[in-house]
C-alpha cells in the first residue's frame, strides 16, 4: 500500500507518530548519580544488662562463708584483782614510801558524792589531750575494781596499778571506785590521785565506761635512760 493509499490524513498520521513517542520506552544512559543510592544500614549492639552489671562489678570480690563479712571481736579488757595486788604487794613490802607520801587528811577535807563527775589536770597538760581523755578516746591499759576493798587496800591497789601501767609503758588506766551512797572510796581516790606525782589528768569515765563510778587516769610515761657503755 503506497502513501497515496493510506486512509489517514496527514493530519491523523502526525498525531499517531506524536502517540507512538509518547508510549514507546525512551533508552537512557545509565546514570548513577540519578539511581537512588543503596544506604546499608550498620547494625549497632548495645551491651546487655548481663554485660552492664558485669562491668560494673569488676573488682569487687565476694564475701566468703555465705557471705557473711567476718567482724573480729576483741574481748574486752579483764579488771585486776584489787585484793589481790594489795596482798601481793604488802608480801612483797613494795611502794612503802609512795604509802606515807599519799594522805588521807586531803580526800577527808574534800568529800565528793556519789553522782559528782570527777576531774583533775596538772597545768602543764594540753587541753586538746584533756579532751580526748574526758571523752574516751584514749584508750585504757588496765583496770582495777575496789570493790569490797578496805581504805588500806584501795590505795595500795591504786599504786600498784600505776606501777604495772608505768612498767608496760602505757599512760592510760582505769579505776573502778563505785558510787555508794557515802562514795567514801571515790572521795579516797579523788585525793590520793591529786597528791600522786606521775598523774597527769583524771576524769570520771563516760556513761558507757562506768560513768561516775569510775576514774580514767592520765599518768607521765615511764622513760627508760640509756646508760652509755664505758
Amino acid at each position: 500500500m503506497s502513501k497515496n493509499d493510506s486512509f489517514l490524513s496527514k493530519e491523523q498520521e502526525k498525531l499517531l507518530k506524536a502517540f507512538r513517542k509518547q508510549i514507546s520506552p525512551v533508552q537512557q544512559p545509565e546514570d548513577h548519580a540519578n539511581q537512588p543510592s543503596k544506604i546499608i544500614a550498620e547494625k549497632v549492639i548495645l551491651p546487655n544488662d548481663n554485660e552492664l552489671f558485669q562491668n560494673a562489678m569488676q573488682g569487687v570480690e565476694k564475701f566468703a562463708k555465705n557471705n557473711h563479712a567476718m567482724i573480729s571481736v576483741k574481748s574486752p579488757k579483764k579488771r585486776l584483782d584489787a585484793q589481790l595486788l594489795a596482798k601481793r604487794a604488802a608480801a612483797e613490802g613494795t611502794h612503802d614510801h609512795e604509802l606515807t607520801a599519799l594522805s588521807d587528811t586531803q580526800a577527808i577535807l574534800n568529800p565528793v558524792s556519789s553522782q559528782q563527775n570527777l576531774s583533775y589536770r596538772t597545768t602543764t597538760l594540753q587541753h586538746k589531750v584533756f579532751d580526748e581523755l574526758k571523752t574516751g578516746k584514749l584508750r585504757w591499759f588496765e583496770a582495777v575494781d575496789l570493790h569490797g576493798c578496805t581504805v588500806e587496800q584501795a590505795r595500795t591497789a591504786v599504786l600498784e596499778i600505776i606501777q604495772i601501767a608505768k612498767a608496760e609503758n602505757q599512760t592510760v588506766i582505769k579505776i573502778v571506785h563505785g558510787k555508794g551512797p557515802e562514795a567514801i572510796l571515790k572521795t579516797y581516790v579523788n585525793g590520793w590521785l591529786r597528791q600522786h606525782q606521775d598523774v597527769l589528768a583524771f576524769v570520771s569515765a563516760p556513761e558507757k565506761q562506768g560513768g561516775t563510778g569510775a576514774v580514767l587516769v592520765l599518768i607521765k610515761r615511764s622513760v627508760q635512760i640509756k646508760k652509755d657503755k664505758a
